[in-house]
């Protein structure tokens, strides 16, 4: 039994484990369509200036059905101009491609490996032994899974190899690994793509050669993605069981110079290496003498599925993967051995190996398969060095990990040349003999502009009412809230520990702060404080809007309680039970502070508070000169309404929970700071956003249409008096792999949701996918220099590159919009996938950069244009909504687990009350 306990008595408990032409409908508008847009159109109060409709329509003719077309983005319409030139650094290293096309073969090894370090074992020792015999005396760079590259034709078509190699427990094993002839990788084309001259991206040619730049770099690394990972580069504690690798990240990307390497530092959190009792019981915070609770068991169970463990012994080691823990402890698990006698796992070790069990409370960890499970005591267990943490952090792992590895910019610039230096891309024989491939070692220098801040308008009260932002932020000393918001009835509920008196303090400094800066605020609250314990928040909240209710319905029938101050208890996860609450079941503002909050009665946190309330309560903090005056490009002409979309994913090992597209629009033109938020939820992961439009059929109504975007154009009719004559549309989460099906799927819903309200209404769209998740970096030619850098030592905000990095050919540009805090200031992405509103480079670009000024919760510019951000801060908030709600269901079939996700459950509805205010700042 080599130290396993077999089958059983005790089953185990199961564990549970994101061209030009428009894709536009042909469906015509249903009966009930039309009569939505004479409901549309009676609700016109005047037409918009200087309109149009003409130009506002793209022809009938122009629709095009939305099938399986692939879509081709729009050409860069040149590069901006506007803004103070500089030259600043990036992480991007040119690469001479060289003369020889990689040769693309399939590998089949056999009996099949689930682990890439295995196979990249297996693939060298093949290629050492076989090269001159066998292959041409050429090199092979592998994948790690099924594609190997050459540097040109094997000796065959195909061939199968035998390979022996000793595995860490000294034993030697047989591997049959087939190689065959796949495809030919053409050098020209991808030459032609960078030229410009083919508009394809041969983004599998890429690819190869991105192997063949990684084959040796690889080499003792752990490779999570495109990172490698490795102490050498620098490791620590987090805590729990859990630690630190740093290393770094390597990406080919087509750029307007040529093929880019593009190198960044990178760390990831990994379990550290040490017996699995140990671990639960630094996992936990406890001893771990005494017996798990449920709670503990299903923590424990998701923190350990999927991970491979080591039992050793002094001529024995073999490799397990953890399907799941027992519900059981060791002291209850029984199984019947080779013999047919029925064995408690406590005994078995015992009689087997002498081993007397110490932690016989815990659970044992179950590999195997549900056929024939195996039982291992968590003691005699050792997690495998290099494995990656894939679950959410907590508070205080997330302050150390980012206190460990947070890099100023000249730190970070440094550590990036070190590296490349290391990897010695130039003297490597794969990369320089065999592919004739080329790496400048040098940071790649770039001409860059930083854009004008725009002009900010506050209320005409007090000093000048216009300020002018400098290096990305600016103050609100002595300034007034543009549009106050009125509150006249409120009132306060204290989980805290903090006396009523301590509470009263805060809270009429708070007021008092709101009525400084332009909020009509009551001083005086509908009903007296209310404290409660917060162990049973529900009920709380719940009995204090009966009373709020009845003053009401005494003092002022017919309206609402419009502000409820949320002190909240010193136990953190409450707040998503209150906004919960407050927002979808009793129609409730809220505004939550912290109780650490509450004695130090700071000016400066009443002055960020009195902003979020100001938005909560439908009220205006600031607005862009530009569009009081009728000067703001592509927005004040005619009405238009700007979206942010973004779909957030269920963290790591939550395989049921349902993923939440977030919807903004912006419901004030010109002035573009209100956004109204709407959610959904949807399959597990799914990216693209399934309820932009929806249609639904009634027997007696027929086709009902629906969807966000919807609901969110006659929000805007509604609200500004016009339809919108023009559509922008920020869309955030998409990876590049993801653009053709996102732009396909979503633009389609987008036409067919604007010709649902009316005939042929097509406004023109703008379509821009905003990326943060990437590895540019920029920085500073002079560290240090006061003049080129902010107080962080990064970039201006305001910095603009749409030269020699970018994409060869299509409309895209990095902007840091935002001074940065600490470490390097990472820019944001923006890629024009779709335009009809023929933009200009300088149009967008400024555009973008004076949105980024309106975020209503800061008196700073932000990294990510506001739309984006507010719909991600919905959909943040939406799932907040259904935490708590996880359940230890059997998750151990693949089947289970499809058939689960497939059921998606819907999210709570939102409150009307809470719907239409900026809620979720």
């Amino acid at each position: 039994m080599s130290g396993r306990a077999r089958g059983g008595h005790a089953p185990p408990s199961g564990g549970r484990g994101r061209g030009r032409g428009a894709p536009q409908p042909q469906a015509q508008p249903s009966p009930s369509a039309t009569a939505t847009a004479r409901q549309m159109e009676q609700m016109t109060i005047t037409p918009a200036p200087a309109m149009q409709q003409a130009v506002v329509g793209t022809p009938a003719a122009a629709v095009a059905p939305s099938s399986t077309k692939k879509m081709k983005a729009p050409p860069r319409p040149g590069f901006g101009s506007i803004g103070k030139k500089c030259v600043i650094h990036a992480n991007h290293f040119l690469v001479n491609l060289g003369n020889k096309d990689p040769y693309q073969y399939d590998v089949t090894i056999s009996p099949e490996v689930t682990s890439k370090t295995k196979s990249r074992d297996i693939m060298e020792f093949l290629t050492k032994s076989y090269r001159a015999s066998h292959l041409g005396n050429l090199m092979l760079a592998y994948d790690g899974k099924k594609s190997a590259f050459a540097a040109g034709p094997l000796p065959f078509e195909s061939k199968e190899f035998a390979v022996k190699i000793t595995e860490q427990n000294g034993r030697e094993r047989e591997f049959k690994v087939s190689i065959k002839f796949a495809a030919k990788k053409d050098l020209h084309h991808l030459r032609e793509f960078l030229l410009g001259r083919q508009h394809d991206n041969p983004q599998e040619t890429i690819q190869a050669l991105d192997v063949v730049l990684r084959e040796s770099a690889s080499k003792k690394r752990e490779i999570i993605g495109r990172s490698l990972f490795s102490p050498e580069f620098g490791i620590g504690p987090l805590g729990d069981g859990i630690e630190f690798w740093k290393g770094f990240y390597q990406s080919l990307r087509p750029t307007q110079m040529g093929l880019s390497l593009n190198i960044d530092m990178s760390a990831r959190a990994f379990y550290e290496e040490k017996l699995v009792s140990d671990f639960v019981g630094e996992f936990l915070g406890r001893d771990i003498s005494r017996p798990l609770s449920d709670q503990e068991r299903i923590k424990v169970k998701r923190a350990l599925r999927g991970v491979r463990v080591e039992v050793h012994r002094k001529d024995y080691m073999r490799r397990y993967k953890v399907q799941a823990v027992t519900a059981q402890p060791i002291s209850q698990l029984s199984f019947v051995d080779e013999t047919g006698v029925t064995k408690t796992v406590v005994q078995y070790f015992r009689e087997k190996y002498n081993v007397q069990l110490r932690f016989v409370s815990l659970p044992a960890i179950q590999a195997g398969n549900d056929a024939k499970p195996i039982y291992l005591p968590m003691e005699i267990c050792s997690i495998a060095k290099g494995q990656r943490y894939g679950l959410k952090l907590n508070e205080r792992q997330v302050t150390q990990f980012l206190r460990a590895t947070c890099q100023r910019p000249q730190a970070r610039e440094t550590s990036i040349t070190k590296t490349m230096e290391s990897n010695n891309y130039n003297n490597d024989e794969l990369v320089s003999r065999e592919f004739g491939m080329r790496v400048t070692e040098l940071l790649t220098k770039i001409d860059a502009r930083v854009l004008p801040p725009p002009p900010l308008r506050y209320h005409e009260s007090g000093r000048s009412s216009e300020v002018n932002p400098s290096v990305g932020q600016w103050n609100m000393i002595d300034l007034k809230m543009i549009n106050g918001g009125t509150v006249n009835y409120w009132t306060i509920i204290n989980f805290s520990r903090h006396n009523e008196q301590a509470v009263g303090r805060f809270v009429n400094g708070l007021v008092s702060m709101c009525q400084t800066k332009g909020i009509v605020f009551n001083p005086q609250s509908l009903i007296r404080m209310c404290s409660a314990a917060p162990n049973n928040i529900e009920k709380a909240l719940v009995d204090l809007q009966s009373q709020c209710l009845a003053q009401l319905a005494k003092i002022a029938p017919g309206h609402q309680l419009q502000m409820l101050f949320v002190i909240l208890p010193e136990a953190k996860g409450t707040y998503p039970r209150i906004k919960r609450v407050c927002e979808t079941e009793l129609g409730i503002v809220s505004q939550c502070c912290k109780p650490q909050h509450v004695m130090k009665m700071s000016n400066q946190y009443f002055e960020n508070v009195a902003m979020k309330i100001n938005v909560k309560v439908g009220g205006r903090n600031t607005v862009l000169s530009a569009t009081l005056n009728g000067r703001l490009p592509y927005v004040t002409d005619r009405p238009t309404i700007i979206f942010g979309a973004d779909v957030t994913h269920p963290s790591p090992g939550e395989d049921s929970s349902p993923s939440i597209a977030a919807v903004v629009a912006s419901m004030d033109w010109p002035q573009v700071t209100k956004y109204k938020a709407l959610v959904s939820a949807q399959p597990h992961r799914q990216e693209i956003i399934h309820d932009l439009y929806t249609t639904s059929t009634d027997p007696k109504r027929g086709v009902i249409h629906g969807g966000l975007i919807r609901e969110l154009l006659i929000s805007f009719k509604k609200s500004t008096g016009h339809k919108p004559h023009r559509i922008i549309f920020y869309r955030d989460g998409v990876s590049e792999g993801q653009f053709n099906e996102v732009l396909l799927n979503e633009m389609d819903k987008i036409r067919k949701a604007c010709l649902s309200l009316e005939e042929n209404y097509m406004p023109p769209v703008t379509f821009i996918v905003v990326q943060k998740r990437h590895h540019t970096r920029f920085f500073p030619v002079k560290h240090g220099d006061r003049a080129s850098t902010d107080r962080s030592g990064n970039i201006l905000p305001g910095t603009v590159v749409d030269t020699k990095i970018c994409h060869p050919t299509e409309f895209d540009f990095y902007l840091c919009s935002h001074a940065g805090i600490q470490g390097t200031s990472r820019p944001t992405h923006y890629h024009v996938l779709y335009d009809e509103n023929k933009f200009t480079a300088d149009g967008l670009q400024m555009l973008t950069n004076s949105l980024c000024y309106t975020y209503q919760r800061c008196t700073r510019s932000v990294s990510v244009v506001p739309p984006a951000y507010y719909a991600h801060l919905a959909a943040f908030r939406a799932r907040s909504y259904m935490e708590g709600d996880m359940s230890d269901s059997d998750s151990r079939g693949a089947r289970n687990t499809r058939d689960r996700v497939a059921e998606v459950r819907p999210l709570p509805v939102i409150h009307e009350n809470v719907k239409s205010v900026m809620f979720y700042c």
